[in-house]
């Protein structure tokens, strides 16, 4: 096996996964992370899979359904006045953000993250990579892994053409502490992971662990989501400073004209108990809904792509996490077996990884058609009426699609 020298862009959950995973295979890698920290609290939920808990694991982390989350038993769905009108079982374990974050970080090799490194520009001239940060640093390495996110720097070098397509919806977001809510509501969508569907919008929400101490208590994460047309987009991504945000307003800047009318809606269309989670949630944040693929995930020689950097798909499919994580994996299991080949590696990783995120992207269009502000063509109007219904949306939400991962 060739030691590299590999320099990872971005630190999250893509990028500290591809430095657990090449670490241990014996590479030297970096991770460079443009926030001035570590990334812990951001995020709510995260749906796990078992792809997701086979990959923690081989980072070493601890990966038991009790590290990582609550486990729901089932699946329901409440009609406007609060009354379950279909169930469906499915085990699955829920995680939040954070705590997925600190065990890859935990598990990263010592010193191997460094913030406030923000990428300005990245060049292949065949032999090597280099990357030239903001801060006047550059680095040479055989190999770069562009784990930026769904605004990808790396992305933007090599694939210009490429951008985030908005779906014709928002999500608002919110995190309560599970103590904080009535009797009723807890008992009605507290412990499982449940739906309510008002016309051409939908709510679920599920139990992750607790923010504050999160080895302790537990918070309801809920994501509502409410047609759009882009041309109203603007005025709900502009804060309360005049800044317009591309994709979402940080907590606490959202204009207290938007939460208002906001919280009416909620108190109007929602089953009692969501419209509950929406009223007491003190930092809701507005996120627009993007769908991202890319021609290729290797824009470069020496360079690839990976997570969200690659391919965005709608929150539906649930799978942003696992996906990014099985990325870092195939690309280990690569280099492994190309024994360190860098061109070869990277041929494979895409055979293998490539066709799979078209997949999840294309699900995700799917389970969010009916959504949409409006249909763009006969197959989005098909797939509206196809996954509308309680029964179409249980069995669909946060479920792997049904293709190979090769």
């Amino acid at each position: 096996m060739k030691r590299l020298d590999v320099a990872v862009i971005g630190g999250s959950i893509a990028g500290l996964t591809t430095a657990c995973l090449l670490a241990r295979s014996g590479h030297a890698v970096t991770v460079f992370e443009r926030s001035a920290a570590a990334l812990t609290g951001r995020g709510a939920g995260i749906v796990t899979h078992p792809g997701l808990r086979a990959v923690l694991a081989r980072c070493g982390a601890p990966a038991g359904a009790g590290d990582l989350g609550v486990t729901v038993e089932g699946r329901r769905v409440l009609d406007r006045d609060g009354t379950v009108i279909a169930e469906r079982s499915l085990p699955q374990v829920l995680a939040s953000w954070g705590r997925l974050y600190g065990l890859l970080l935990d598990a990263a090799p010592p010193d191997s993250v460094r913030y406030g490194a923000a990428l300005a520009a990245v060049e292949s001239d065949g032999a090597r990579v280099v990357a030239f940060f903001e801060d006047g640093r550059r680095i040479s390495a055989d190999l770069l892994v562009g784990a930026d996110g769904q605004f990808s720097t790396v992305r933007s070098r090599f694939l210009s053409g490429v951008a985030p397509r908005y779906a014709g919806y928002v999500a608002w977001r919110a995190v309560v502490d599970a103590a904080a809510l009535a009797p009723a509501t807890q008992e009605a969508i507290g412990g499982h992971f449940a739906f309510c569907l008002p016309p051409g919008e939908q709510i679920l929400g599920y139990p992750v662990p607790g923010r504050a101490d999160e080895a302790a208590g537990l918070c309801f994460n809920a994501v509502w989501y409410r047609p759009t047309e882009e041309a109203a987009l603007a005025a709900l991504l502009t804060d309360t400073g005049g800044v317009r945000h591309a994709l979402s307003i940080p907590p606490g800047r959202i204009k207290a004209a938007v939460l208002e009318s906001m919280r009416a809606d909620a108190a109007r269309i929602l089953a009692p108990p969501f419209a509950e989670v929406m009223l007491r949630a003190e930092q809701p944040f507005l996120q627009a809904i993007l769908d991202i693929e890319t021609p290729t995930m290797i824009p470069a020689r020496g360079v690839a792509l990976i997570g969200d950097a690659a391919f965005v798909a709608r929150p539906h499919v649930g799978m942003g996490a696992t996906k990014a994580m099985e990325d870092a994996a195939a690309l280990a299991d690569a280099l492994d077996a190309a024994g360190g080949d860098v061109d070869a590696a990277l041929t494979a990783f895409e055979a293998r990884r490539r066709a799979y995120g078209a997949a999840v992207v294309a699900r995700g269009r799917d389970l969010g058609a009916y959504l949409q502000a409006q249909q763009r063509g006969a197959a989005e109007r098909a797939a509206a009426e196809r996954f509308r219904s309680p029964e179409a949306v249980m069995a669909g939400t946060a479920v792997p699609p049904d293709v190979p991962r090769a």
